[in-house]
């Protein structure tokens, strides 16, 4: 079940981002990459910043923020 959690968090954050980014989504697939790798950017972060966010909710805003700064860098990427 943790699984199944773990990855609808993935695509709820990957498709957030997506939006807030670029204004729409990627696809499920890729959503829930873009998700599950800003989680891991997201986590890294706030552990630098010292913040704590936990529960579900908060792994959701661990895993938005952390998918919006992986588009950011993607953006700057494509453009160089």
């Amino acid at each position: 079940m943790s699984l199944i959690i773990f990855l609808a968090i993935g695509a709820v954050a990957g498709w957030l981002a997506g939006n807030i980014m670029k204004g729409g989504g990627f696809g499920l697939p890729v959503n829930i990459i873009v998700g599950i790798v800003g989680a891991v950017i997201g986590g890294f972060l706030f552990d630098l910043l010292g913040i704590a966010a936990g529960g579900l909710i908060g792994s959701l805003i661990t895993a938005v923020v952390g998918a919006v700064v992986l588009l950011y860098i993607i953006s700057l990427i494509k453009k160089a």
